[in-house]
C-alpha cells in the first residue's frame, strides 16, 4: 500500500473507531465513517468490503501496534515483577490515552457476531500467549512457584479486561493508571511472587 492509500486507510480506521464509539457499530452508518473520515461513502469499499470488516481490521491494526509496543517494553525490563508492571501499566495507559477504541473493544465487539468475534482471535491469541510467556519465564526463574501458565494468564487478562470495561462505563471519571499498582499488588500476591533477592537468600540457608 502506497503512502497515500496508507494515509486515506489510516483516516478511514479513525473515523470508524470514533463513530463506533459515538453511535455504535449496529446504528453507524458507513456514511458517518465516511464523513468524518472526509472521503466519498463509495471510498470506503475500496478498502473494506463491509462494515464488519471495519470493525475487525480496527481491532487487528490497534492490537497489532499495541503488542508491538509491549514486547518493546517488556524486553527493557528483567524481573517477573517489572514484566507484569509493564502489562498492566501498558495496557491501562494505552486504553485511557485511546477511549474510543476502549469503548469500541470492550462494548461494540462483545456484541458482534461469531464471524466477527472469529477474526479478531490472532491478535487476542498473540497477546495471551505474551502473558503466558512471562509467567512461564517466571517460573523457571522460581519467581514464580510451580503453577499453571494458562490459569494465571486468565487472572491477569480477565482483571485488566473487567477493569477496563469498568473505567469505561463508569458514571463518573476518573483514570485507569490510577489502578496499576493495587492490581499488581493482587497478582503479585495471588502468584506468590518471589524478588530475586529473596530465592538468593533462600539458596544460601539451603547450603
Amino acid at each position: 500500500m502506497d503512502a497515500q492509500r496508507e494515509g486515506k486507510f489510516e483516516r478511514i480506521l479513525e473515523a470508524a473507531i470514533n463513530a463506533f464509539a459515538e453511535s455504535g457499530f449496529h446504528q453507524c452508518p458507513v456514511s458517518k465513517i465516511a464523513n468524518l473520515a472526509g472521503v466519498a461513502e463509495g471510498t470506503i469499499y475500496l478498502y473494506f468490503k463491509n462494515k464488519e470488516e471495519v470493525l475487525t481490521r480496527i481491532f487487528q491494526e490497534r492490537m497489532g501496534a499495541f503488542i508491538t509496543n509491549m514486547r518493546q517494553e517488556l524486553s527493557r525490563e528483567e524481573t517477573t515483577e517489572a514484566h507484569l508492571r509493564t502489562i498492566v501499566r501498558t495496557h491501562f495507559a494505552y486504553m485511557e490515552q485511546n477511549r474510543s477504541l476502549a469503548i469500541v473493544t470492550q462494548l461494540e465487539l462483545r456484541q458482534s457476531n461469531p464471524r466477527i468475534r472469529q477474526s479478531i482471535n490472532g491478535p487476542l491469541l498473540e497477546y495471551f500467549h505474551l502473558i503466558e510467556g512471562v509467567i512461564q519465564q517466571g517460573i523457571e526463574r522460581e519467581e514464580v512457584p510451580e503453577t499453571d501458565p494458562w490459569v494465571a494468564r486468565q487472572m491477569i487478562f480477565g482483571s485488566l479486561d473487567e477493569a477496563t470495561t469498568d473505567w469505561v462505563m463508569a458514571r463518573s471519571p476518573r483514570t485507569l493508571v490510577s489502578s496499576v499498582e493495587p492490581m499488581l499488588a493482587l497478582f503479585i500476591g495471588a502468584l506468590r511472587l518471589r524478588k530475586p533477592n529473596e530465592i538468593r537468600r533462600s539458596a544460601d540457608e539451603q547450603k
